[in-house]
């Protein structure tokens, strides 16, 4: 096999990997128990270039928000939906897990996994619940609201970092096994 069919195999098998995680969410889970954030991850540490990294990722969030959104909560919209109210805070909140991956999984092993999935969770906490706060009608705009909606959001922590740490030792592990068995191209970007 020469080196473009390697890259060629290597990059459908990230790209299968990561709509398959992606397609997951489909599947009934508890509360923020999401591949989304180790998809992110997965991309930042895999892809060799840095623009597949943020936007495969983003796609592969938008394709199954699609799905999820227009069949399995259509009761729930008026119409077919391409983006729900406030998508921007969660997907930029991917942006900069993605970003957190590409500085810290440049060399990947479990310390460095963990760790970016810990890092992620903190970062989809702290930028989903100030997008609740912001402009809320529940909680007042002041420091004391803003403390208030963080706190309402704890509960959902221990599905978030499940969910991270999970998907992410299925994607990681899974690509480093077919690394291994199958003789990919090397991982290194």
């Amino acid at each position: 096999m020469d080196t473009s069919q390697k890259f060629n195999l290597r990059t459908g098998l990230l790209v299968l990997s990561v709509l398959l995680a992606a397609l997951s969410r489909l599947i009934p889970h508890m509360p923020n128990f999401s591949p989304l954030a180790a998809i992110s991850l997965f991309g930042a540490a895999y892809f060799k270039k840095t623009w597949p990294a943020f936007l495969i990722p983003i796609a592969a969030t938008w394709l199954s928000d699609l799905l999820i959104n227009n069949v399995v909560y259509a009761a729930y919209f008026p119409s077919f939906t391409w983006f729900y109210p406030g998508f921007y805070w969660q997907y930029g909140s991917y942006l900069l897990i993605t970003l957190s991956g590409l500085l810290m999984l440049k060399k990947v092993n479990i310390t460095r996994v963990v760790g970016a999935g810990l890092m992620a969770t903190a970062i989809f906490f702290l930028v989903t619940n100030f997008a609740v706060w912001l402009g809320s009608k529940t909680y007042p705009q002041n420091l004391a609201g803003l403390i208030s909606c963080y706190v309402a959001g704890i509960p959902f922590i221990k599905g978030t970092l499940l969910g991270n740490l999970v998907y992410s030792g299925a994607l990681f592990g899974t690509f480093a096994w077919m690394q291994q068995r199958y003789k990919l191209v090397s991982a290194d970007r």
